[in-house]
């Protein structure tokens, strides 16, 4: 079932979720602690939500830089024609190019926005080729490198 088909969550789920989210880390008491429920409620919970779909996943979060991928660019593309088999074979040859970190199909002036993490220019224009250049459907694409990277994460915000 998908998180949207399950009740609406409580103030409790949101103020674990707000903490876990920050620190999946974080020991079960330790959240226990901070919104008044026992250590045995917060992991029921928890179990809860992954079942539901809530907590879709937990990964460690890395610094581009320091594994070698210092090159952030974030990419909008026009595809020339969206038909249902155009925009599927688009898509799986974006979830196979490791390359991409993010990727959005979009409304407005471009079809896809995504981000593309490379460990230098060169390596971004290699992959620019495969991806965009080479493909017949791709109408045209454009490159935001860029410069600072001042805010970063999947956070969703919750209203406690």
């Amino acid at each position: 079932m998908r998180p949207n088909d399950k009740a609406p969550l409580d103030r409790h789920d949101r103020e674990i979720l707000a903490r876990y989210q920050g620190d999946t880390q974080a020991p079960a008491k330790v959240i226990a602690d901070a919104v008044g429920l026992s250590t045995a409620a917060v992991q029921r919970r928890l179990k809860r939500l992954r079942a539901d779909g809530v907590i879709a996943g937990e990964v460690a979060v890395l610094e581009p830089g320091a594994v070698g991928l210092p090159v952030t660019c974030i990419v909008s593309v026009d595809l020339e024609r969206e038909s249902a088999r155009e925009l599927d074979r688009f898509r799986r040859k974006v979830m196979q190019a490791p390359e991409v970190q993010q990727c959005y199909y979009v409304t407005g002036a471009s079809d896809f926005v995504m981000i593309v993490l490379a460990e230098s220019m060169e390596a971004y224009e290699a992959f620019m080729r495969r991806m965009f250049l080479d493909d017949a459907n791709v109408r045209a694409f454009t490159t935001h490198v860029v410069l600072e990277r001042m805010k970063v994460g999947l956070g969703v915000p919750l209203r406690r």
